[in-house]
């Protein structure tokens, strides 16, 4: 009985150590679930994401690490609607969230600043409205920021001034206010990236102008 015992002690853990890391891509497909539920799918692009199945690997516009970790959400022009959720800044490892030329409505959830390994994050063309959260700016690896063409309001948080990596901002045509950042990754950012923001003003003038002029 008690090699019986340690037989099936043996193998009840075995499997725990293995299954490990699936409880990590559950949580994931528990968020991307939650995003699914979300959105309306009138073409059926998400008919694929069965919260039942082991993790999210196996679903279309998904893609995983060797680990099973969601690296990439590809739903760019997908004909959705709907808003963002909360639960997608769970997606540690993700490095691209591609929800560009859709519906999508509402705010951009603040803990989407904790996908730190975010490369970019593509959501112009849309009817997203609300403010830019700062904590984007925690965002370290992030190289495209584009934004533009959405109903975005309040100033260019300053945070994002600190993100050396990022190469692209695009936040045209909203109705951003304040002034454009000059320093950081923003010294190299075109001007025409700004343009359509009927209340954003010029490049800041450093220890000169209010960042948020014209935002009340």
């Amino acid at each position: 009985m008690a090699a019986a015992s340690r037989f099936f002690f043996t193998l009840t853990l075995s499997l725990s150590v293995c299954l490990l890391p699936l409880v990590y891509c559950n949580s994931e497909g528990d968020a991307l679930y939650t995003f699914r539920r979300s959105l309306s799918d009138p073409d059926n692009l998400l008919q694929s994401w069965d919260p039942t199945l082991v993790n999210p690997c196996t679903w279309f516009h998904i893609t995983c690490n060797q680990d099973n970790r969601v690296t990439r959400v590809d739903l760019g022009n997908s004909n959705l609607s709907g808003h963002l959720v909360p639960e997608l800044g769970k997606l540690e490892h993700l490095q691209y969230l591609e929800l560009y030329k859709n519906n999508i409505q509402g705010t951009i959830p603040a803990e989407l600043g904790n996908l730190k390994s975010l490369i970019s994050l593509d959501l112009y063309n849309n009817n997203i409205s609300g403010t830019i959260p700062p904590s984007l700016g925690k965002l370290k690896s992030l190289v495209f920021l584009r934004l533009n063409d959405n109903r975005l309001t309040g100033p260019i948080p300053r945070d994002l001034t600190g993100i050396s990596s990022l190469k692209v901002v695009d936040v045209s045509n909203n109705d951003l206010c304040g002034t454009i950042p000059t320093s950081g990754p923003f010294e190299h950012i075109p001007l025409n990236n700004f343009e359509n923001n009927h209340r954003l003003e010029g490049p800041e003038l450093l220890g000169l102008a209010s960042y948020d002029t014209n935002c009340s």
